[in-house]
């Protein structure tokens, strides 16, 4: 469920978490079945979360080895990350470029395109 007081309060959006062979020593990968407009979402669904990134330190030195995945992470902590990513999207790198634009510059129009996404999720329109 979209978290309450976020823009995504209400809706119901599905997902499907995989998780490879050798897990917990790699994350597992999560995507949204649910159409959803997010900065941190591509367009497929997959989820762009430093959380589910492979374990150790990031080549591009954006994150630290503490940010990515590590096999102490749990569903549990996955999940609360995502949910913690609805209320505050990371707009710095993002995985949908013209979400995170649309985030920063039309906050109006964002809220109107992700109203949209609940509304589709609970069969609407």
């Amino acid at each position: 469920m979209g978290p309450p007081e976020t823009y995504y309060e209400g809706g119901l959006f599905s997902a499907r978490m995989t998780f490879p062979t050798d897990y917990p020593m790699r994350p597992p990968q999560l995507r949204f079945k649910s159409e959803l407009w997010h900065p941190n979402v591509y367009p497929d669904g997959r989820v762009c979360i430093s959380i589910l990134h492979p374990p150790g330190e990031d080549a591009m030195g954006y994150e630290s080895a503490d940010e990515r995945w590590s096999p102490a992470q749990t569903v549990e902590s996955v999940m609360l990350s995502i949910i913690s990513l609805f209320a505050d999207p990371n707009d710095e790198s993002p995985a949908n470029p013209d979400a995170a634009k649309q985030w920063r510059e039309d906050k109006r129009g964002y809220k109107r395109r992700v109203f949209r996404c609940v509304e589709k999720s609970l069969g609407g329109c």
